[in-house]
């Protein structure tokens, strides 16, 4: 039997060499413009340079006015918080106020005691609502409970004293550790936290707080030193 001839291979086409060139040709014309254009510029700048003062006067003109913007926004809020006096009870009292507005009435509290105060509460906060950093270097961890019933509802019990502690200092780098309530602890929960170092600020120690004039850390006892070098 004949054996079949391998049918024959059909040479490859090759791209043609003309694609290529005009493309490349293309591209050093595009940045032969781009230069002229940017001469031309550099030209027109240098016999009015006049135009590149005005500029510069105009943009420091406005970082200018931005920053004294600023500057009397963070005045202004400095009186608005030094002047912060909140009542527990009746109305825009802290008992008629939502959890999320709890959580800003103690950061301004903070605010006005001094602190660089920021509120961090939200989904996985890691046991903490508020973060502040005190005149004196101490970093805040502060935890708030807001009862809807402070005075007949549940007390705050032990287990919110073991989040804060499990976390404060791991995950938030704080120094001093605060559960704020307009309620009441638990027995458990005062004694845990008189043995482990988390401080208390119940309904009796908020009250004295919010409407006084006194910083948290002059209300509470037993505050840790002042870190820093800095002193009372």
């Amino acid at each position: 039997m004949a054996r079949r001839r391998p049918p024959a291979r059909r040479p490859r086409s090759r791209r043609p060499a003309r694609r290529d060139d005009a493309t490349w040709i293309a591209y050093a014309l595009v940045a032969l413009l781009v230069l002229s254009a940017a001469a031309a510029a550099l030209r027109w700048l240098a016999a009015n340079w006049w135009v590149l003062v005005v500029c510069a006067l105009a943009a420091g003109a406005v970082v200018t006015a931005a920053l004294r913007t600023r500057a009397l926004a963070a005045r202004e809020h400095r009186l608005r918080a030094a002047q912060l006096r909140l009542a527990l009870s009746g109305p825009g009292g802290i008992d008629h106020m939502k959890p999320d507005a709890f959580e800003y009435a103690v950061r301004d509290l903070l605010e006005r005691d001094g602190c660089r105060a920021r509120k961090v509460g939200r989904a996985n906060d890691q046991s903490v609502d508020v973060i502040a950093e005190d005149p004196m270097g101490r970093r805040w961890a502060v935890q708030c409970k807001h009862k809807q019933d402070p005075l007949g509802g549940k007390p705050v019990g032990v287990g919110v004293l073991y989040a804060l502690a499990g976390t404060y200092q791991r995950s938030h780098h704080a120094h001093i550790a605060v559960v704020v309530t307009n309620g009441r602890f638990s027995r458990d929960a005062h004694r845990w936290g008189a043995d482990q170092g988390v401080l208390l600020v119940d309904r009796t120690t908020l009250a004295r707080w919010a409407a006084g004039d006194q910083p948290l850390w002059n209300v509470l006892p037993h505050i840790p030193a002042p870190r820093n070098g800095h002193h009372h």
